[in-house]
């Protein structure tokens, strides 16, 4: 084989995998296995494939394209989700970019700066925090979608399109679950306190729940994140647990605002000697799939995220096709999820 002339589609035949594939391990994309993109990425290496990013970008630039901001990429609740909003979008002939966007890094400059880089012809932020200052959103010349971006008070929810679950609510009813189940000392891990977005919302329903039942929140069970670079990570729920268990701080719960840090927390109870639920009970919030395949399997409140994928797409291009309809705001229930975490 010419190297120099080497093709993407010969690098797949290389690998064994389809050209999409390939093109998924050159864009950074997360719907690819760590190992089929180390091996993607040594046979462009050794085979000198260059990839064509004037062709790929006079392609994004002439054609239609939606562009989909991600705050926590690593977060795999949004992996399914991607692959919808690229079903839809092709489906309605447009492109699709992906960019990440770093835990502390501002979502409306992102924004602005990829709307000038490329020409875009809608957004949907994905993740992240729904807490910008109304003229900094409106400088986004480009209509956008907030999707499974906690809802708070600090802009007109009427003036922008979003879809979300009811994160207050659906974290009260999964404390509540837990009070009814006796626990008595439910310790939180959370989000940081300058998350003022779902990880603040989920907090509040924590706390709603035991207000409710006349219970005084302990700060001692409020664990913030110990890496705030990737706060909804498996090492947050592990590294917490364990720092609380050494405390000495007593507790016979642990409730998680997503399922990545329940899991990691369930790691660290075992290798602390405890049993999961018999010694203490654990529970989540996303419903993710790998927490039916966990021991025990997870109690969680499962985000319907597939349907808010579609959702958020058709809410777009509605903006985009109707610009002068009301924007559209969608809020889904969540389900509760029973697993074997919980006694």
């Amino acid at each position: 084989m010419n190297v120099e002339s080497v093709t993407i589609k010969e690098i797949a035949k290389i690998c064994h995998v389809g050209v999409s594939t390939v093109s998924r391990a050159i864009n950074n994309h997360p719907d690819i296995n760590q190992e089929t993109k180390d091996r993607i990425m040594k046979a462009i290496e050794d085979y000198g494939y260059v990839p064509n990013n004037a062709a790929r970008n006079l392609k994004i630039t002439d054609g239609k394209t939606i562009a989909v901001l991600v705050k926590g990429i690593t977060n795999p609740f949004f992996s399914d989700m991607i692959r919808v909003f690229e079903r839809d979008l092709v489906e309605r002939g447009y492109s699709m970019i992906l960019q990440h966007v770093d835990e502390h890094q501002d979502e409306a400059d992102a924004a602005m700066l990829l709307e000038r880089e490329k020409r875009l012809n809608g957004i949907i932020f994905l993740g992240g925090i729904f807490a910008r200052a109304e003229e900094r959103l409106d400088r986004i010349g480009v209509p956008f979608v907030f999707s499974t971006v906690g809802v708070t008070d600090s802009v007109k929810h009427n003036r922008y399109a979003y879809v979300a679950v009811n994160d207050v609510s659906e974290s009260r009813r999964m404390v509540e679950y837990l009070l009814d189940l006796g626990m008595k000392r439910i310790a939180i891990i959370c989000a940081s306190e300058r998350d003022r977005s779902i990880g603040a919302l989920r907090l509040d329903g924590y706390f709603e729940a035991l207000e409710a039942r006349n219970i005084t929140p302990d700060p001692k069970l409020v664990l913030r994140p110990v890496d705030e670079q990737d706060t909804y990570s498996y090492k947050n729920g592990y590294e917490r647990v364990k720092r609380l268990y050494k405390s000495g701080t007593k507790f016979d719960c642990v409730y998680a605002i997503s399922d990545t840090m329940a899991i990691g927390a369930i790691r660290a109870l075992r290798d602390l000697g405890l049993r999961v639920p018999e010694n203490v009970s654990v529970a989540g919030f996303d419903g993710l799939t790998t927490g039916r395949y966990t021991i025990p399997t997870l109690t969680t409140l499962k985000q319907p995220n597939e349907a808010m994928a579609h959702e958020s797409a058709m809410a777009l291009f509605e903006q985009i096709e109707h610009p002068e309809n009301p924007k559209q705001h969608k809020l889904f229930e969540g389900e509760l999820i029973i697993g074997e975490s919980t006694k």
